[in-house]
């Protein structure tokens, strides 16, 4: 399981012009699957995800979290994540899991983060869709389990 967090003053998903899910202040978590990933990654995940202090406490410093700040999660399903373009120059796509696997552990995501209290907002899994951020500082990081 891959995982993209961007720390967003707002964000928001669009797929043929309706926005499906849209949040304030908060993460925008991209997600991806692999075919060996199981709901015990997926709970670490969620609390690894509700529980990082990347948000400033009164003296500037990176010391709150999600609750802390009473921010949200916009989730985005994003195979590509699992793109490997160390051959050629055309990605493979080979190391994402297939949607008969990566469907039920994204739902399983979206359902633990909700269950630790977060507001939670979605794209909609394999659509074609538009993200529109606005990054709340330089905070990008990358998590695997």
């Amino acid at each position: 399981m891959r995982v993209v967090v961007q720390r967003v003053s707002r964000a928001a998903v669009t797929i043929n012009g309706r926005v499906t899910g849209s949040i304030g202040r908060g993460l925008l978590v991209l997600v991806g699957f692999a075919p060996v990933d199981l709901p015990d990654q997926v709970e670490w995940m969620a609390e690894k995800v509700t529980g990082l202090r990347v948000f400033a406490d009164d003296e500037g410093r990176m010391n709150r979290d999600l609750a802390a700040v009473g921010g949200a999660v916009l989730v985005v399903s994003q195979f590509t994540l699992y793109g490997d373009a160390s051959k050629g120059r055309r990605p493979s796509f080979v190391g994402a899991a297939s949607p008969e696997v990566a469907i039920p552990l994204y739902e399983a995501f979206i359902a633990a983060l909700r269950a630790r209290g977060i507001p939670v907002e979605t794209g909609e899994f394999g659509a074609m869709m538009d993200v529109e951020l606005v990054n709340d500082g330089p905070v990008t990081l990358i998590l695997e389990r």
